[in-house]
C-alpha cells in the first residue's frame, strides 16, 4: 500500500502486472507442553492492474498458499498431529480512488478458502476487505491510515496499520513490508541501500492464520490457527528497477498453535516462545 501511494501514477489505459514466489521453512521448534512442530510454506501470487482514468485504478490478485506441517508427540493435543497440510486460495480486488493528486483511498476486498486436505471448501471461507487512505507529503515521505476488517471461520477480526513509506535519507527508508489482509496489518521495516544493487532491512509484524481442519481429521471439521509475531532481517538483490531476489533470517516469537472445535469453541492450545525461520522471495514486475 505504502509503495503503491508512492509510486508514479500510470497513464489512464496503462496497464502493469506482478508476480512474486516465496518459500518458507520454520525448523523444529519446542512446544511449552512438550513436542515440537516445523512447517514449509510455498506461495505463488500474481497482481493485475488498470489505470482506467487519471484518478482511478482496479486490479485483480491471485495467490496460491501450501503449507506443509510436520508434528512430533505434541502433548497438548494428545500426542497426536492436529493437522498435516494446508491450502489457501486467495481472489482479491485492489481499488484505488484519487480525489486528488495529494491523496489515495484504497479499498481491497478478498475471498480466500483456507483449510487442511479433506476440508469442506463451503466452510472454510474467508472474506473481508482493506480500506486506507494514504497523503504524499513529498516525494520522499507517505503516510496514512487503514484498517482490516475480515470474518475469519467462526471469527470476526478487525485491526487498524499504520501506512508509511519515508524515505530518511539516500540510503535509509521506512516502508510497509507486508501486504495487510485476512492474516493481519502491514508491519514495519527499516530498509539502508547498501549499494550496487543490494540493500538490507529489518522489521516486524503480526501474523495469524487460520483454516479449516480435515472433516474426517482428529477434530473432524474443526478450525486450526497459528498466531505469532515474526521478527526478521532482509537481504535483498536487484535485477534492476523491476526485478528482485529476497533472503530473510526470522525468529517467530510469542506464537501460539490453537485447535477449536468445528463451532469456534476452544479444545486445546499450547504456546512457543521463538521459532526460527529462513525464506527466500522472488518477485518481478512487467
Amino acid at each position: 500500500l505504502a509503495m503503491s501511494a508512492h509510486a508514479q501514477r500510470a497513464a489512464p489505459g496503462e496497464v502493469t502486472a506482478s508476480a512474486a514466489l516465496v518459500g518458507i521453512a520454520q525448523f523444529d521448534t519446542g512446544l511449552d507442553a512438550g513436542g515440537d512442530f516445523r512447517w514449509n510454506d510455498l506461495q505463488a501470487s500474481g497482481t493485475l492492474t488498470r489505470q482506467f482514468t487519471s484518478d482511478f485504478a482496479a486490479g485483480l490478485t491471485l495467490r496460491y498458499d501450501y503449507q506443509d506441517w510436520s508434528f512430533d508427540n505434541p502433548k497438548a493435543f494428545g500426542g497426536i498431529a492436529p493437522w498435516s497440510n494446508v491450502r489457501a486460495a486467495v481472489v482479491g480486488v485492489n481499488l484505488t480512488w484519487s480525489p486528488t493528486p495529494e491523496w489515495r483511498i484504497g479499498f481491497n476486498p478478498t475471498v480466500e478458502w483456507s483449510g487442511e486436505s479433506g476440508a469442506q471448501a463451503g466452510e472454510s471461507v474467508d472474506y473481508g476487505a482493506v480500506v486506507s487512505a494514504t497523503r504524499i507529503f513529498s516525494p520522499d515521505l507517505v503516510l496514512g491510515l487503514g484498517a482490516g476488517i475480515f470474518r475469519q471461520i467462526e471469527e470476526t477480526k478487525v485491526f487498524p496499520f499504520v501506512v508509511v513509506n519515508w524515505k530518511i535519507n539516500d540510503r535509509l527508508r521506512l516502508t510497509n513490508p507486508l501486504p495487510a489482509g485476512p492474516a493481519g496489518g502491514a508491519g514495519l521495516e527499516l530498509a539502508y541501500a547498501m549499494g550496487d544493487g543490494w540493500e538490507f532491512g529489518a522489521g516486524g509484524s503480526y501474523r495469524s492464520y487460520r483454516f479449516r481442519l480435515d472433516k474426517d481429521g482428529p477434530v473432524p471439521g474443526g478450525i486450526g490457527e497459528n498466531r505469532f509475531f515474526p521478527v526478521f532481517a532482509r537481504l535483498t538483490y536487484g535485477f534492476g528497477p523491476a526485478t528482485r531476489l529476497d533472503f530473510y533470517a526470522a525468529g517467530f516469537v510469542n506464537g501460539e498453535l490453537s485447535v477449536m472445535r468445528a463451532d469456534g469453541s476452544n479444545l486445546a492450545s499450547d504456546d512457543y516462545s521463538v521459532a526460527p525461520a529462513i525464506g527466500v522471495a522472488f518477485s518481478h514486475r512487467f
